[in-house]
Parts: structure tokens; C-alpha cells; sequence
């Protein structure tokens, strides 16, 4: 069963938040907070709401002031935010969604308003993340694609320079791929390449950056992680490849390890031309084997 949508009620006032809740709790899972500083919390942890409901006089920080933090930290700043509020002049109205409110609903509460009113923020945010989705995923494997590689790639350099921390790259090429799709068919190839991409998608961890390059070519960013250890891993993966047969296909692939440096001028650029000259190597050197190349 699809997980229901979850909204966030922020009100110090506990009838109003249960006016809020009964119109709500057949169609969406359902958080609490009583104050400004709980919301921020609850907005910023690991599941986060799909859309807050807020109430603006509160004590303690009050609910614009709330609304003002969630968009100014970028972990919060895509939640929509509804105001539900007894103020209704029209400049409270406009001071709420000068600070990136979606929507602004005085009281009393009318529950009939709330839920058409909840109910079109919540398609809409479905939609962006969907937008999000195909922005920074591969259609084909469902991998995260170059853009968003390179988009994350260059953060992950800072954060590890800054704070001395290893960082390599793995980059895997599917070996002779043009004569499986010269032989088998471009659906056959396609297909080879979904089933690759589902077995790396299950070997990393959630901190590392599995992405398609492009065509045949993989990169996985691995963070936290030396040389001797990359290596290790390409070698893993080399040989699970070798034994999956897709379709009773024999397929390798070559891989080429590298490592950031500790040079000031060493980049990402540098970090993914050194594991693709290793590639070429593994390459030139007969193919599903792993090289590296430090920096």
C-alpha cells in the first residue's frame, strides 16, 4: 500500500489542532508540534513532512518567524507551507507569503477549505518531486545521471579537502558493449544495462554517488574511502558482474580507481580523468580487470 502523505500541524492550541487532524487523517499521515521550535525539528529530520500546516500566534517563536527559518535552511526550504491563522488583515496575509508561504487560511477553521486547500499543495508537490526526479535520475537505470553527478561531485572535493577526509572515484565501462548490441539487440543491451545498474545500486551505501556517465560508463563516488579500499570494492564488483550471465550473457566490465589528492589544485575534473586513463589501461591490458591511478 502507498504510504500516505504527511502533513505537519503546527498550533499551540490542542482543539485546533484536532479541528485540523479530523479533516485530515483519512487521506494523511498526521505530525504534531505545539511551538515553533518543535516544527523546526520535526521539518529537519531524516522523514520530513510533504506540507506544514501553521499556525502564526504562538509563544516563543511565533509563525512567521518559523516560516522564516524553514526557508532559509535548504534541508526545509521545499516543504510547503500553509498558514492557518485567526490573523486576517490583508497585510498579515501578505507578510506570510512575502516569506514563501503557498497558501494562507483564516479562522475559524473551515475543514471543507482546508482539506481542497491541502489537497492541491500536496499534488503539487508531487509533481515538483517528480520533476526533481527525472532532473537529476537516468531514465533508463533509474542511476543518478551526469548533471547531478557533477552538480554533487564538486561539494563532496570541498567537503573533503576541508576536513581531511578520503575521497574516491570508481569509473566502470561495460566491456566490447557495442558487439552485445550488435549481437543481442539495442532492448537486449538496454536491458543488460538495467540489471548492472540494480546490482551496483544495492552494493554502495547511501553516502556514496552512483551515477550513469553516459552510454555504457558508470561512476560511483565513494566517500570516506582510500585507494586500497576502492580497489578492493572494484575487484568485488568485477567478479559479481562477470558471474551474473543476464540472459545467459557473458558480461565484464573494466574498471579504473582513483583517489583525490591532497594537492590544492586537484579537482573532480583531475579525480575522473585519472580513473578513465585507468580504465584505458584496464582496457589495454586485456579488459575485466580493475586499475588504479593514484593522484
Amino acid at each position: 500500500m502507498e504510504d500516505k502523505p504527511c502533513v505537519l500541524v503546527v498550533d499551540d492550541v490542542p482543539a485546533n489542532i484536532q479541528i485540523l487532524a479530523n479533516c485530515l487523517k483519512d487521506h494523511y499521515q498526521i505530525k504534531v508540534a505545539t511551538s515553533g521550535e518543535l516544527c523546526l525539528k520535526l521539518a529537519d529530520f531524516e522523514t520530513k513532512p510533504d506540507l506544514i500546516l501553521l499556525d502564526i500566534e504562538m509563544p516563543g517563536m511565533d509563525g512567521f518567524e518559523t516560516c522564516q527559518h524553514l526557508k532559509s535552511n535548504k534541508n526545509t526550504a521545499g516543504i510547503p507551507v500553509i498558514f492557518v491563522t485567526a490573523k486576517d488583515s490583508t497585510e498579515d496575509e501578505e507578510k506570510g507569503l512575502l516569506l514563501g508561504a503557498v497558501d494562507y487560511i483564516t479562522k475559524p477553521i473551515r475543514p471543507s477549505i482546508v482539506s481542497a486547500r491541502v489537497k492541491t499543495q500536496i499534488t503539487l508537490k508531487k509533481q515538483y518531486d517528480q520533476l526533481q526526479i527525472l532532473a537529476m535520475r537516468d531514465q533508463l537505470t533509474g542511476l543518478y545521471n551526469r548533471h547531478y553527478l557533477l552538480e554533487v561531485a564538486n561539494a563532496k572535493v570541498l567537503h573533503s579537502k576541508r576536513h581531511a577526509k578520503d575521497l574516491s572515484l570508481m569509473m566502470i565501462d561495460i566491456d566490447h558493449f557495442k558487439t552485445i548490441n550488435d549481437t543481442y539487440g539495442h532492448a537486449e543491451g538496454d536491458a543488460i544495462l538495467q540489471k548492472f545498474s540494480a546490482v551496483i545500486m544495492q552494493m554502495y551505501r547511501g553516502e556514496d554517488v552512483v551515477a550513469r556517465l553516459g552510454g555504457e560508463e558508470f561512476v560511483v563516488l565513494l566517500d570516506e574511502c582510500n585507494l586500497t579500499s576502492a580497489q578492493m570494492r572494484a575487484e568485488k564488483l568485477c567478479k559479481i558482474v562477470e558471474a551474473l550471465k543476464p540472459s545467459n550473457i557473458m558480461v565484464t566490465v573494466s574498471i579504473g580507481v582513483s583517489q583525490l589528492s591532497t594537492a590544492e589544485s586537484d579537482d573532480f575534473t583531475q579525480l575522473l580523468k585519472r580513473a578513465d586513463f585507468a580504465v584505458y589501461q584496464a582496457k589495454k591490458l586485456g579488459r575485466n580487470r580493475v586499475e588504479i591511478l593514484a593522484g
